[in-house]
């Protein structure tokens, strides 16, 4: 039914990694499994929006669903209904033209509209009443529907390492500073190493306080895993900062994936600043925690106005 929700529901497949064609001609439908990219071998789901903004082209769509039926194309059909009192406010709202005109008022297009799609009504696998929902609760339902996950179970969390001197990650949703860890960049054998090495890895984790930190941030992810995933986001991302993104921030974010991995099947690390290194001595910067980055000399300007440097 227009306005029941078909612009938000299309939105929230493509949240779910289907590809969508809103509008298409029933007639195309049944070459559309047979595109190879789209084909039902590839394994990419599909979603089709139509309506009766097709005119008169509509009515082809019974005979389009028989063709899918006889070449056993795999499909459902997802009626979305709603109350008319509901249709009624929502165009009055918008004020967007009713696609049927027939009859002088609102209700008297959509009594027609419900008319020419009582057919496909009967006919539909499930019927979903978006009366009463909020777009976030029509996305909640097709995830369940679509998927047989809730949101929180398909809900990608990313746990990402970066060097704040090169500026934190604008993506980030939580951030977390490890700059409190000490620095294996002031070990010379471990300097020109990452936190993908073994003798970085355990010069990190190897302290009570690493393993606290990592314990507590991904008990707090999981705890709180539900309330992300209500909001319907389709990731979560975890910043985990250092100073440079080499050594500290990496150990750990391989760390907190591996503990949130063992309660959440979907969850991703990567290393933003990693490929900046390896540090060279010299380095005017390193990977140093707060209070160890120092200047070497008072700025002109500072000695001039009496500054305290």
């Amino acid at each position: 039914m227009s306005g029941a929700g078909k612009t938000l529901a299309m939105k929230a497949l493509e949240d779910l990694d289907f590809f969508c064609i809103d509008n298409l001609p029933p007639s195309f439908l049944p070459q559309v499994p047979r595109l190879q990219h789209l084909a039902a071998d590839s394994g990419r789901r599909v979603a089709v929006a139509m309506d009766v903004r097709g005119g008169d082209l509509f009515a082809d769509l019974f005979d389009a669903l028989d063709t899918l039926q006889a070449d056993a194309v795999p499909h459902r059909i997802l009626f979305l209904d709603c109350s008319d009192d509901i249709l009624v406010r929502r165009f009055s709202e918008t004020r967007r033209r009713h696609p049927v005109d027939e009859g002088r008022s609102l209700f008297e297009h959509i009594a027609a509209e419900r008319r020419i799609l009582a057919g496909l009504r009967d006919r539909a696998d499930l019927v979903l009443d978006t009366t009463g929902m909020t777009g976030h609760d029509l996305k909640v339902r097709l995830a369940r529907i679509v998927t047989g996950r809730s949101l929180e179970e398909g809900l990608e969390v990313d746990v990402v390492s970066f060097g704040f001197k090169h500026g934190v990650p604008l993506d980030a949703d939580l951030m977390f500073d490890v700059r409190f860890l000490p620095n294996p960049y002031y070990e010379a054998e471990l300097r020109p190493l990452t936190g993908l090495d073994s003798p970085v890895r355990d010069y990190v984790l190897e302290r009570p306080e690493a393993a606290a930190f990592v314990d507590d941030v991904a008990r707090f992810i999981m705890r709180w895993l539900p309330g992300f995933a209500a909001t319907g986001r389709p990731r979560l991302t975890i910043a985990i900062g250092c100073t440079g993104g080499q050594h500290r921030s990496v150990a750990l974010t391989e760390a907190i994936g591996d503990a949130i991995r063992a309660g959440h099947p979907f969850v991703d690390t990567r290393h933003r600043d990693m490929p900046r290194h390896p540090a060279a001595p010299g380095d005017e910067r390193p990977d140093a925690p707060p209070g160890d980055e120092r200047r070497t000399a008072p700025r002109g300007e500072d000695v001039a106005r009496g500054r305290d440097v």
